[in-house]
């Protein structure tokens, strides 16, 4: 790490964490000290040893040439509006679409026929995030009409709504454990006990304007980022601070965790993608290219691919090396929402052009499954 930005580095002292049966403890040397080092030192203690491998680590290096070839092989009409957001089912036989402001609809796909199955009117105005339980039992949608609602996704009925919130919420993230669901909203973080319905607890009281949450695979970290360009860390078992992240100079308008946990990925107003490894608290690598802010990003579900949408349309990257693998140009706007399948042989995209596209993405056991 640069002396430079050693300075910006914010690391809480003697700070211990215990989540996973391990404990992180960050330690502060003295700043004259601190700057000589290449980064902050995390002593880990753990029975199940966490796994420090990178993505340039890992599996088949052919991947990367098969993804060049993705293929758009469907459009889907539908919206009168802008798409705003995406989700598949969990079986990935389902594509569900939020329509933008003045529609307010949640928009069920066959995506082995690209067929509108069924609609219904969710929110008010614009359907911002939706979610699905890990369970695979509940869809959440969340709108800037600051309601969260729950879903039956097969039957499309509707089961309760939390409405603590006073503003728009953006983002929403769910424990793997399916425990605890946290929602970034333009008025602060909040968390809900999904057993008990009831609230836990609200962050970022004064510094407000939460665009994007991101819980780890292990449940154990909820990273969250806004109009302040800098990563907030926390425990999200109990709200309490873990740490923060700075490198971005715009406002931070997306988050993801690789399926590991230990791989941070962000999106900003400064139109850059930065993928950080929470192991060592080093950036591994800035992506560059959009013309525009970043709009979203989506991770395959093996992790070494990353999906990115801005107004110059989706470039695909490769996780491991920080190389960009292509750029998907179909929409005549820009794009807004980017999701892959459960299994990682489609992705959708949507667009303020109000359609949605379906891409086939190859080097996938089931890369067929979704006909032409």
């Amino acid at each position: 790490m640069k002396k430079e930005k050693c300075q910006n580095l914010k690391l809480r002292t003697s700070k211990k964490i215990e989540n996973r049966n391990f404990i992180y403890t960050f330690l502060f040397f003295p700043t004259f000290i601190f700057c000589l080092l290449p980064f902050a030192f995390f002593q880990v203690k753990a029975q199940t040893e966490i796994p420090q491998v990178l993505p340039s680590e890992t599996s088949d290096t052919s991947l990367p040439q098969a993804w060049k070839n993705v293929q758009l092989i469907r459009t889907l009409k539908g919206h009168s509006t802008t798409v705003e957001s995406l989700a598949f089912s969990p079986d990935g036989t389902i594509l569900i679409s939020g329509g933008s402001d003045n529609e307010g609809r949640i928009r069920f796909w066959w995506l082995k026929t690209g067929r509108q199955v069924s609609s219904l009117r969710a929110h008010r105005r614009a359907v911002l995030a939706l979610k699905f339980s890990p369970d695979g039992e509940t869809l959440t949608s969340s709108s800037n009409d600051s309601s969260l609602n729950f879903w039956n996704w097969k039957t499309g009925k509707y089961t309760r709504t939390f409405l603590d919130h006073t503003s728009n919420i953006l983002s929403t993230a769910i424990t793997p454990d399916n425990e605890i669901l946290v929602t970034g909203a333009l008025d602060g973080i909040r968390a809900w006990n999904l057993k008990t319905q009831r609230p836990i607890y609200t962050l970022v009281r004064f510094d407000n304007q939460t665009y994007a949450v991101a819980a780890s695979s292990q449940g154990d970290i909820l990273a969250s980022g806004g109009r302040n360009p800098v990563i907030k860390l926390w425990n999200i078992k109990t709200g309490s601070s873990i740490g923060s992240i700075p490198g971005h100079s715009g406002a931070i308008s997306t988050l993801a965790f690789d399926p590991r946990g230990n791989i941070l990925v962000s999106g900003s107003y400064d139109r850059t993608i930065k993928v950080w490894n929470l192991i060592t608290a080093r950036s591994l690598y800035t992506l560059s290219g959009h013309t525009g802010l970043i709009r979203a990003i989506a991770i395959h579900p093996s992790g070494e691919m990353l999906a990115s949408a801005s107004r110059d349309g989706v470039r695909l990257w490769n996780l491991r090396t920080g190389e960009l693998i292509a750029l998907l140009v179909g929409h005549s706007d820009w794009v807004n929402s980017v999701a892959f399948s459960p299994d990682g042989s489609t992705l959708a995209t949507g667009g303020f052009d109000r359609t949605i596209k379906i891409w086939q993405v190859p080097g996938t056991q089931t890369d067929t499954q979704v006909g032409k």
